[in-house]
């Protein structure tokens, strides 16, 4: 974990855990699958052409936590006065448009 934010911790619901967690799923299973390619030896385009896929799920897994970021923790430390959770937040929009 990076040192510089705040440890905390967010409760989820059960529906955004489950959200969460199947898009994570989803991704382990794509990666498990470009090993079982890249071990029998497939044709480059065809491992690429899933990576992206990968790739792609993994960013709207980024965009989803996100939101709920902005919707739950972010509104709440900015009602609670907390400024600090916009600097977090600037850091986090940077990292992610690299």
């Amino acid at each position: 974990m990076n040192s510089e934010y705040i440890h905390k911790y967010k409760k989820r619901t059960d529906e955004e855990k489950n959200k969460l967690i199947t898009r994570l799923k989803k991704i382990e299973g794509q990666i498990r699958g470009i090993i079982k390619m890249v071990d029998n030896d497939e044709y480059c385009p065809k491992i690429l052409e899933q990576a992206t896929a990968a790739n792609n799920a993994i960013n709207s897994f980024s965009k989803e936590l996100l939101s709920c970021h902005i919707k739950n923790c972010v509104k709440k430390d900015i009602i609670d006065g907390n400024d600090k959770a916009i600097e977090e937040f600037v850091k986090i929009i940077n990292k992610m448009m690299k």
